[in-house]
């Protein structure tokens, strides 16, 4: 099973300030824990920049998720951002159809024992606990990436291929890749500091 926790406001807060909000919440986890009052008091203090807001069960579903896009398509396009409430998968399906938005998430997926309900196989999230997607174009290094590697591709990548499965894109080429075509590759200085990992799973 899993935890949702929202980011703290001092992390997310200056990515997002003053810019037009288009939201997906995902309430699939609130069996297990998902913050709902925390995160509609959050969302509350955002009404201004809000342009839109879909809220739906299982963001993890690709198909489902696509749906919602093209029914809120006008709205996401007047956004210059989009936040998404949900664990990792959430976060990484929609990234992965709006690649050429930015994408973020205001939460931070932890892992608990258990049944992980709804299986994805196309997206994963390791539930570290403290989570890079908002620096990394909304594709996660420490589940992509072969060595879990936080500071860049390492030296062994070939053709961006991963080194120790070389059928495997490499994720870090993809992440520089896409924060290029982003224009946010200043992003990356994030990766500068030290992961936490007291508080995943893994470590």
């Amino acid at each position: 099973m899993l935890a949702v926790q929202l980011k703290a406001e001092e992390e997310i807060l200056p990515l997002i300030s003053s810019k037009r909000l288009f939201i997906f919440e995902c309430l699939g986890c609130r069996d297990v824990h998902y913050p709902v009052e925390q995160a509609k008091e959050f969302m509350d203090g955002l009404k201004a920049e809000i342009v839109g807001k879909a809220t739906l069960d299982y963001l993890c579903h690709r198909e489902f998720v696509e749906e919602y896009i093209k029914a809120y398509a006008a709205e996401i396009e007047k956004a210059q951002v989009v936040l998404v409430s949900s664990c990792g998968v959430g976060v990484q399906v929609v990234s992965s159809l709006l690649e050429d938005r930015l994408v973020y998430t205001c939460c931070d997926t932890l892992n608990l024992n258990g049944f992980q309900g709804l299986t994805v196989k196309e997206y994963n999230c390791d539930q570290c606990g403290e989570c890079y997607l908002n620096y990394s174009g909304g594709l996660c290094p420490v589940a992509l990436c072969s060595k879990q590697l936080l500071n860049g591709p390492c030296g062994g990548s070939q053709n961006g291929k991963c080194e120790v499965d070389p059928d495997m894109p490499c994720v870090w080429q993809q992440i520089v890749d896409r924060l290029a075509t982003l224009k946010q590759l200043d992003t990356l200085d994030r990766f500068g500091t030290a992961k936490n990992w007291n508080v995943s799973p893994v470590s």
